[in-house]
Order: C-alpha cells, then structure tokens, then sequence
C-alpha cells in the first residue's frame, strides 16, 4: 500500500490517514513552505482518531482517487490531530464558528499560504445533499476563485483574522469586584429553566453530559442550601446511568445521547468524560447519601483500569464509536455494543424475556432515534423495568429475577468480547491523564468503606509517577502535552498544567505524600510564568511563542472540558486553603474580577467558573487526620468522605509526616499529633482549629457545623 507523509507519525488520527491517496502534510514548516513556493491555498483538516464523522469523510472523500486528485492538484493538504494541538483548533474553530455559527468536527479550514482563513466548514459530503454543498464543489468553486483573485482572497482573509484578533483581545478593564452571592442565585436559575423535568439533563436533543455543570448546582447547594439544585444534579445522573449512554456491560460512559431520553449514544469513549463523570457521582453520593452513586463511580473507575490504562499506570485517551460488524467487514457505529433479540434468546433461553424486559430488548430494536439507519433491528441496552416489575409480568418470582440478572451482565459481557473491538486510541495526554489521576484519587477519599479503595488510590499514584517519568523534564522544568509509542513530544499547554496540578492536589490529600504537593506547587509556578496575564489578568491557553499559531486566547468556556482558566482558580483556591500564601488567594481574586458582578448571567458558558465564585464566598476549612493506618483512622475518615464539602481540603497523614516533609511546607500541620496514642481529627476554619477529636460522633459534629450552608441568597 502507497502512504504518505503521516506514515511517520504519531498521531493515531494522523496515522489513520497514512495510506489515503491525498498528498497529506503534517502541520509544520515544509507544507508551509511549499505552499508558498507554489502559491497554493491549504487545506487544513482537523479531527481526531474517535471521531465519527472524521472517519465519514475519510471514507467518502479522503480515500477517493478523484478527490484526492483535485486537492493534490490545487492545494496543499494538511491534517492536525486536535487532540495533540489544541491550540491549533481554537484557532480555526474561533474562525468556522464566527463565519458559520457552529463547529464541530471533522473540521473543514481553507488557509493562505500565510495561514490565514478564507472558507471553513465541518463535514463536507463527497457531493451536495443534506442542505450541505459538495466537497468536489468546494473544492473546484475556491480553487477557481484562488486562481482568479488571489489577492483578493488575501485581502479579505488578513481582514478576518485582524477581525478574530480584535474579537479575541481583551483591553485591561477597569478592576470590578467579583462577582456576588446574588449570581450564584442567577445561575443556578438559568439551569431551573433549561432543565428537562421529565428526562433529566438540560435542554433537548442532543444531551452531552457536561459534569462543570453539576459540579456547579452541587457546589450552590453545599454553600446556600438550595434544594433544587442538588436535586437537578441526582436526578440527571440517575437517568443517565439507567439509560442507554451507560455501557451496562463494560462500564463506563459513551460521549452523549443523540436523543432526550438518555437512550442513544454516540458511542466513543473518552477518558475525560469517564473522569468528570466519576467526580460527579462521588459527589451526587455524598450529596444523596445514596450507595447507587458510588456504585456507579467504582464501575466507570473499573472501566478505565482495564480498557484505558497503559502497562505503566499512564491512562490512554479514548475508544472509537465505529467497530467493524461482526462476520463482516465494514464498520458502523455501535457495532461492538449492540444486540439483537435473537442473541438474547440464545444467550438465556427460558430467562431471555427476563433479560428482553430489563434491558429493554425488543424484536425490531429499540432506538427510538436513529437518523441514519444504523441501529435497525438492533438493541442499545438500558435499565427498561425494575426487578419488581420483571417478576409481574414475567411470573417470575423476585428472587428467580434477581438470580438471573446476577449472570447476565458477564455473559452478555463475554458474548460481546468475542466481536471486533473499537479502535483505541492509546496516546496519553497530560491534561486528561490529571483529570483521571484527580478521579481515582478523589475515590480514594470518598470510598472509605469500599473493599477496592486502595486500588483506586494505587491507580492514581501510578499514573502520577508515569505522567512525571514520560511527560516532565524535572531540570528544565518542562511539561510536554503527549506521550506514544516511546516518543514524548508538544509543548504543554495552559490545560495540561492546569488539569495535572488538579489531579495532584487531590492525590496529595488522599494519601498525604509531600512530593505530590511539592509538583503541584512547582506546577502552578511554571504555568503561571507562562500563560498569566499580568496586566489583564486571566490565563491565556498559549504561550505565544509558536508564530504559526495566529490568535492566542484565552478560552473561558467550560466545554466537554473544563476551561483551563476555570480549573486554575480552582487550584489556586486549594493551595490558598492548604499553603496560607496569599499571593495564591490574590492570583484568584483577578482571575474572577475579569467578569466582574454579571458572571451569574452566563452561567450556561462558564459553570465551573461560577463554581469558583461560590467557593470564593464559601468560609475556607481544613480537616486534618493524623494516625497510622487502621480501622480508628478509618472510622474518622468516614465521617468527612460522606459529606459533600467543596470549600474544605481533607489531608490524612501519620505523625511522622505531619511532623517531618510536610511541616516545611505546611508550618500549620506541625502542632498537630495524635491524642492518647489514637488517630485524631482537626477541624480548622480559616486556619483557626477546634479542639481534636478521637471519636468518630464528636467529628461528625464538627463536619456538620462546617457544612451547613453559609451563604444568604
């Protein structure tokens, strides 16, 4: 087979493209340059190895040899894995959704020579249909206009991206105060009416699971006791678990249902929504103080350990939607996840309508949207009927449903391992990989009394010292963004740093190791040498220093990832509350007065954001336990794991820690010790600390006193 020049890559995406008939460049000096030694526009095709609609136009477009012609003749072709440059995407992404009103992806970019836009779009089909134009149509209608008026297309491309730049800049405003208690209010408003009352989640189809939301409705419960929006949060992710979006066979979580109901996914697995998902359950079960949500946490938490984690503990990014039909050879979505009923009533015999009746499998399939025909006579899996009502209308007795819904999810699980798998995509990224580490460490705290606890926090300390070993130059103090196949390379971006800080802090306060505050803090001081904004204040997602990257922003909206912006002042709010430095609580404080008193009205955008406003009114608290190992310290760590405190830091240590590594950086720990050789507890406000205690009752009195809602609205 021919290959071009992605063969030598290590993109997976790229890679993927490796063999297309298209004379594919990577980003970098030798496209540009023969761009303009031959005056060719660029055609710039961004999207990702899980992408769906990428593969489509792969497919349709990029492996047809007489569209390949017509881009080889007249452009010069170049393909970038947004996963590996963000900053690239933003770029191109900030020009298609100014000059189409939406993006998305594969996205579709048409540069000068000079890398400036002058036409984009997303999927393009070969030929027009769908209200969408033809890609050999745009192809031949911008070549000819190129060739026409060039310099035309220059000019009017120079003014675009003039245009995005004074769109993107931010003047120094005048300092205004962060924004009040009153736009907490304001926000968690805005959720009330978008929220969808009968399935749960906001808005209609298509639902994305986007957890900076619930972290934000259960943060503006903890702090001001408002029912609603707690109850917003425990109900969407109910429904989400129940319903088709939830692998019940393998665990974790699909990207997002094309439907309302929660029914039909679109298949991909990503490793930062399994991440934001389990912190959302963690709290959903200290929030409800029902089992059903860790029970949900530690499932998406096994997923990932056994499909999404590399031999060295570093966690990989992701599972495509496509798989190749079983006993066939082409691919289609869902293909590894589906069932019919026949397989069913094979698989269970007698028992199948017990399994039809629970999963909701029916004879014709059961998608009740399937815009594309993929998914006939085929069956998503959810949580259809209770195991009361299976027994009803079975005649079946309770105990025989249960018995048979014991077996069922291994068998099934077995039945589909036997089928083509998914493609993985088996890069590690540092951004993704400190949400997952923020997750299975964040677990090991909530989970007190799960038998698997400490493999959780095992699993977040493997991945640290892997993302450290591959991914960090300790001498140079340089953090690299992707690690694959024995090559580490890109620099880091505002969101790796962010994120991996993220991921620390939480790791540090579950298992207490200093060297874990120590990266954090060394971390937060190289990001902010980098990407701060001195004189607006902010974070910008770049450094600047990548000439060929034309815009560099600063990205505030909380998408399918946080913004690095947001999770920043969350970290620096963290390390306010453990350090006392308060150049930490001032680099927080201008971060927030960007957007002043009216952040509340655009709580849609920027959720995690107005998370950080209520943590930032929220009285700080700082809970300490000092023993060795055993059931005393546990039985105290289970009073703080089972209340949702998103203002505290929770730090477990041994006496000689307390009194050793840690007293050099945290001087305030220093006094603390065990009492009457038992493991003791500090609750401290502010740094100001009751009188420990040794008793588990005497600690929940303490914790309920700290988590009674504090702010008035």
């Amino acid at each position: 087979m021919l290959v071009n020049r992605l063969s030598t890559e290590r993109s997976p995406y790229l890679l993927q493209h490796a063999g297309n008939p298209v004379d594919w460049y990577p980003w970098g000096e030798e496209a540009f340059a023969r761009a303009r030694e031959e005056q060719k526009p660029i055609f710039l095709s961004i999207g990702y190895s899980t992408c769906h609609w990428c593969h489509v136009m792969e497919h349709e477009s990029f492996e047809d040899p007489s569209i390949a012609a017509l881009l080889n003749r007249d452009f010069i072709a170049v393909k970038v894995d947004r996963e590996e440059r963000p900053d690239i995407d933003r770029v191109y992404m900030t020009f298609v959704q100014a000059a189409t009103g939406a993006g998305g992806w594969p996205m579709s970019v048409f540069l000068t020579p000079d890398l400036q836009p002058f036409f984009g779009g997303t999927y393009f089909p070969p030929t027009s249909r769908w209200g969408r134009p033809g890609f050999t149509e745009v192809l031949a209608q911008l070549a000819s206009l190129w060739k026409k008026t060039p310099e035309k297309v220059r000019a009017n491309a120079a003014g675009i991206v003039e245009q995005l730049k004074g769109a993107t800049s931010s003047d120094t405003p005048d300092r205004a105060p962060v924004a009040g208690v009153s736009a907490i209010t304001e926000g968690v408003e805005q959720y009330s009416q978008a929220y969808d009352r009968r399935h749960g989640g906001f808005g209609g189809a298509p639902k994305f699971p986007r957890p900076s939301e619930l972290g934000f409705l259960l943060d503006a419960w903890a702090l001001t006791g408002r029912h609603e929006a707690r109850q917003m949060v425990v109900d969407t992710l109910r429904v989400m678990a129940l319903g088709g979006m939830h692998d019940h066979l393998g665990g974790g979580f699909h990207r997002y249902s094309v439907d309302a109901e929660w029914r039909v996914p679109h298949f991909e697995k990503m490793l930062y929504d399994q991440a934001q998902l389990v912190l959302a359950y963690l709290g959903a079960a200290q929030a409800s103080g029902e089992p059903f949500y860790a029970t949900v946490a530690e499932d998406t938490l096994d997923y990932v350990l056994h499909e999404l984690c590399a031999r060295d503990g570093a966690f990989l990014s992701a599972e495509d939607a496509d798989s190749v039909i079983p006993g066939g050879t082409e691919k289609r979505e869902g293909a590894f996840y589906v069932f019919t009923a026949a397989e069913i009533d094979a698989l269970f015999g007698a028992d199948a309508p017990i399994v039809r009746r629970r999963l909701g499998i029916e004879d014709d399939g059961n998608a009740p949207s399937d815009p594309h025909g993929e998914f006939t006579g085929q069956n998503i899996p959810y949580v259809a009927q209770s195991v009361d009502e299976i027994a009803t209308r079975t005649g079946r007795s309770p105990q025989d449903v249960v018995q048979v819904l014991a077996v069922m999810r291994q068998r099934m699980f077995e039945a589909r391992a036997t089928r083509p798998k998914p493609h993985l995509d088996d890069k590690v990224l540092t951004a993704w990989n400190g949400m997952m580490i923020a997750a299975f460490a964040r677990a090991g705290r909530v989970l007190v009394d799960s038998p698997r606890r400490d493999e959780w926090t095992r699993a977040a300390v493997r991945a640290a010292e892997s993302v450290r070993h591959l991914l960090w130059r300790e001498g140079s103090g340089r953090l690299l963004r992707r690690y694959r196949d024995g090559e580490a390379a890109v620099d880091a971006f505002c969101e790796d740093y962010a994120c991996l800080t993220w991921g620390l802090l939480e790791l540090f306060q579950t298992t207490g190791d200093a060297r874990w505050l120590e990266w954090a803090i060394t971390l937060t001081a190289r990001q902010t040498e980098l990407f701060w904004d001195d004189s607006d204040g902010g974070w910008f997602t770049t450094t600047g220093l990548d000439r060929t990257v034309l815009l560099r922003l600063k990205e505030d909206y909380d998408g399918a990832e946080p913004s690095a912006a947001s999770v920043t002042v969350r970290n620096l709010l963290q390390l306010a509350h453990l350090t006392g430095e308060g150049h930490y609580a001032d680099r927080a404080q201008r971060s927030l007065e960007r957007f002043g008193p009216g952040l509340g009205r655009v709580a849609r955008v920027m959720p995690f954001m107005l998370s950080n406003v209520a943590a930032w009114h929220g009285r700080s608290s700082q809970i300490v336990i000092v023993g060795p190992a055993g059931a005393d310290r546990q039985a105290l760590e289970a009073e703080v794991a089972r209340v949702y405190l998103p203002c505290a830091v929770q730090i477990t240590v041994t006496p000689e820690e307390a009194q050793a590594a840690l007293a050099a950086r945290l001087p305030w720990l220093a006094a603390m010790s065990m009492v009457s050789g038992r493991s003791t507890a500090y609750v401290c406000q502010d740094f100001t600390c009751q009188a420990p205690v040794t008793e588990p009752a005497e600690l929940r009195r303490l914790v309920a006193e700290i988590s009674a809602p504090k702010l008035v609205l």
